[in-house]
């Protein structure tokens, strides 16, 4: 699985890359969190709104910086 969080470094951004490194670590699948700060593949996404998750090149939330509880739960529906 590889999960993306899209945005260009604000707190809310960052913010998000955690919790979804978290969310991995404590459900303890094999997936890899990656940061995309690049805008042009940001907008490849048709990402409107920062943060964006995108798991398995798949938007899944933009503009809302999710809970540990809702990145978890977004990860276990796939």
């Amino acid at each position: 699985m590889e999960i993306k969080v899209l945005g260009t470094g604000c707190s809310s951004c960052k913010a998000l890359y955690e919790t979804a490194k978290q969310a991995v670590t404590e459900l303890g699948i094999n997936a890899t969190v990656i940061k995309e700060e690049d805008l042009m593949k940001i907008t490849s996404y048709h990402v409107m709104k920062l943060p964006g998750l995108v798991i398995d090149e798949k938007v899944v939330s933009s503009g809302k910086k999710l809970t540990l509880s809702e990145v978890k739960t977004l990860l276990t529906q796939l």
